[in-house]
């Protein structure tokens, strides 16, 4: 109207004050009828706007109507995603922040290697997050409008409507865009906006399944070696054969949902390379499952993790006792300096350690025993020079390196910035009704 179409006042109104006003029953008989759901709709709305009827979807093609739509659900879908997102990685950081210096043994190959920290493994598992949320922000903020193309993306009953005003044409595009709440709206479509647009959504949502997949498979493991276990309520059962049972069932929700999450990204690849020319429809019904499915999925895991990050149980004591049996052979490396600063000859002290490590290694493997390999050196007259520093020799803290350190860095200078836009939504504690 504001552009010159014969358009009017009550016309508008007519349609403002209908807006709400859906006859469900009628649009599915005509949609039985007419094979069409939006021009079920067309005809409903027209049903309840008579003096409008003649203007409603004026110049207009199907996908104007759901491909636009599907955009704002798009970009509306990631903002709710991002303040979970947010959220949990708010709390993992705290729980970062809390083990910063907690030594804990490393896996390589999960296999023992060298210490590192509970908060520092911790933060393994945000940086992945954290880049999910800045993937999930910029696939947000890359979406443009679909806009007012028409049937074939010329939009040549527009021109036609405005009587080859080209520049009317482009005003009723951008005019619609801005109303939608977009910035930008794509230059060039066919019927519909490119279908490689759903495969950048859905990669970000896939990846986002990627990093809680690696999250959740960590818990899990360390469940297994009882150092830290996800929430377990006081009547929880879990298993109905064995009660000792402490199953990590929450974790294992997690990684069953995030595979199906990073198998949805097939469909838009799949659907974006066979549309054929200006566009073809089976695109439809696959976008109308994998599309809502993704975000759905996505939704559902970061309110898992939310609850399992809420309630992380951590068993320093466990975890101390698995660092008494990897650390003295770990420490051997610090033996021989100190052997060295004190006079000894290195070959003949590798040769020393050599042997006594393989008998405390036999009483592992071959009796079930704990590593006496410290107590064997304490019990060797050659390393007598080193007897009292063997206990500063054995330090924990002193194989961790710089890990309390870069986790006090990284949260401060990563973390918690990215966090700012988010924090008048990180809520309270989330429950799980199942």
């Amino acid at each position: 109207q504001s552009l010159g179409l014969a358009i009017t006042d009550e016309q508008i109104q007519e349609m403002e004050a209908n807006l709400d006003n859906i006859d469900f029953k009628m649009a599915a008989e005509e949609e039985k009828k007419l094979r069409h759901d939006v021009m079920a709709h067309v005809h409903t709305f027209a049903h309840c706007c008579p003096k409008a009827a003649a203007i409603i979807h004026l110049g207009a093609t199907s996908c104007y109507v759901g491909d636009n739509t599907d955009l704002i659900v798009l970009r509306d879908g990631f903002n709710l995603l991002l303040p979970k997102l947010a959220r949990v990685i708010s709390r993992l950081a705290d729980f970062a922040e809390k083990y910063a210096d907690m030594p804990a043994l490393g896996f390589t190959h999960y296999q023992p290697a060298q210490l590192t920290t509970v908060g520092k493994r911790c933060c393994l598992w945000i940086q992945d997050l954290c880049m999910d949320l800045q993937n999930l922000e910029r696939a947000r903020d890359d979406l443009r409008f679909r806009g007012v193309k028409g049937t074939t993306g010329t939009q040549a009953s527009f021109l036609q409507l405005f009587e080859g005003d080209h520049s009317k044409v482009e005003e009723l595009d951008r005019l619609v865009t801005a109303k939608a709440g977009f910035k930008r709206a794509y230059m060039v479509t066919g019927q519909t906006y490119s279908r490689k647009v759903d495969i950048g959504v859905l990669a970000v949502l896939a990846s986002l399944g990627a990093s809680i997949h690696k999250i959740c498979t960590d818990i899990r493991l360390l469940a297994n070696l009882k150092e830290i276990e996800e929430p377990f309520e006081k009547d929880q059962i879990g298993s109905s054969a064995m009660p000792y049972k402490r199953n990590p069932m929450r974790s294992e929700r997690c990684c069953s949902l995030a595979r199906h999450l990073m198998t949805l990204v097939m469909d838009p690849l799949q659907t974006a390379a066979v549309q054929w020319f200006e566009r073809t429809l089976d695109d439809s019904a696959n976008r109308r499952v994998c599309l809502a499915e993704a975000f759905l999925t996505a939704d559902i895991i970061l309110s898992t993790l939310q609850n399992i990050s809420e309630g992380l149980v951590v068993y320093p004591k466990v975890i101390e006792r698995r660092i008494r049996q990897e650390l003295p052979f770990m420490a051997t490396e610090n033996i021989i300096m100190a052997m060295v600063k004190s006079g000894g000859n290195r070959q003949d002290c590798h040769e020393k350690i050599r042997v006594l490590s393989q008998q405390a290694a036999a009483v592992v493997k071959q009796e079930g025993g704990d590593n006496d390999f410290i107590a064997r050196v304490r019990d060797d007259l050659y390393f007598r020079p080193i007897h009292k520093q063997l206990d500063s020799l054995l330090d924990p803290s002193s194989f961790t390196g710089r890990a309390p350190q870069q986790v006090a860095k990284f949260l401060k200078e990563e973390v918690r910035p990215a966090l700012i836009p988010y924090q008048s939504k990180m809520g309270g504690k989330i429950e799980l009704a199942l």
